[in-house]
């Protein structure tokens, strides 16, 4: 028969040859951009703390600029960043389209941009929490500055904010304290939950925090190297660990209700196995993962912030590293 020597051309070894080389030409599912973002101010960018999205796409970046954490710690403790702290990208070109926040901020950590695109800003060194209009007009205070405490009026290097679609919004608290605090759309303190430990509702630095499409409370907490997942008045529900999700730095809810987790690691001095990002599920399961270690194109040194654009393109911000990155995606087959 004529399609015989066909079959026999096609034995085992070479179907699994070329599946092999079929996937090997496979694209990564997500894919460093090159030369992003073009800046061309002279003052440095320094360590790039957090990231977030308008409705406009736009990209908003916490930079510590001239600051770093030990400086401002230390001898520089009260003193403002004297540059911009926040920048405003345009996602597709990464020009720099705006700029704010000169001579205000001591050291940035997190940012969150809301349903409205106002832009909600953790300062660790002031202990304080801020609501901006994308414009940069302050509308809100929270916290006294310079001033740490774990009650309804104050923090201990509070590090991100999550708000929820009616304004309640959420304030993981921090570095000093093991809480997360809840307030009303306006500003009103409602409840806290958290203490020290490694229990469930217990924290180790609670270092991001989200909410998903069904109203959880995701807290990445650092420390204890797993996600916690509490309902909206801090009922523990699930926890998320394990060594393929790493140890959870920051984590972000997507337009699309997809989550993506940073995997810092522990960051020793030399090369470590873990500083990638991943793309879990509504379980924590890793669905994806990408980076690795190092400062080359695609990878990372501390990554610290993730934020997602409605197309699907991911940012990720480096403390260490000092800079922005861009990824696109292409859907795993």
């Amino acid at each position: 028969m004529k399609f015989l020597p066909f079959i026999r051309r096609w034995s085992p070894l070479t179907f699994l040859l070329a599946a092999l080389a079929a996937r090997a030409t496979e694209p990564a599912p997500f894919t460093v951009v090159p030369d992003w973002p073009k800046l061309t101010s002279d003052a440095p960018l320094g360590q790039v703390s957090a990231l977030g999205v308008d409705s406009r796409d736009h990209i908003f970046v916490f930079s510590r600029r001239e600051r770093t954490w030990a400086d401002a710690m230390g001898k520089n403790l009260g003193q403002p960043v004297r540059n911009a702290a926040v920048l405003v990208l345009d996602r597709d070109t990464g020009a720099l389209l705006e700029s704010w926040g000169t001579n205000f901020f001591w050291l940035p950590h997190g940012l969150t941009v809301d349903h409205a695109d106002n832009v909600w800003l953790t300062d660790v060194a002031r202990h304080q929490v801020f609501k901006f209009t994308r414009n940069g007009k302050l509308l809100l205070t929270l916290g006294e500055a310079g001033k740490p405490g774990d009650d309804a009026g104050h923090f201990n290097k509070p590090t991100d904010v999550a708000i929820a679609g009616d304004g309640t919004f959420y304030i993981s608290d921090g570095y000093g304290n093991a809480r997360v605090a809840k307030f009303s759309a306006e500003g009103k303190f409602l409840k806290s939950w958290g203490t020290h430990g490694n229990a469930p509702g217990q924290f180790n630095t609670p270092h991001g925090i989200a909410l998903d499409r069904a109203g959880r409370v995701l807290v990445a907490d650092r420390g204890n190297a797993h996600v916690q997942v509490f309902d909206a008045d801090g009922k523990f529900l699930a926890e998320w660990k394990g060594a393929a999700l790493g140890r959870p730095w920051a984590i972000t809810v997507a337009s699309d209700g997809s989550i993506f987790v940073v995997d810092g690691g522990d960051q020793t001095k030399g090369a470590p196995d873990r500083s990638r990002v991943h793309r879990v599920s509504e379980s924590g399961k890793v669905i994806e993962t990408f980076g690795s270690y190092g400062s080359g194109a695609g990878q990372f040194i501390w990554p610290h912030d993730v934020a997602v654009a409605r197309d699907g393109s991911v940012f990720i911000a480096e403390v260490t590293g000092m800079r922005v990155q861009k990824f696109t995606h292409q859907p795993s087959r």
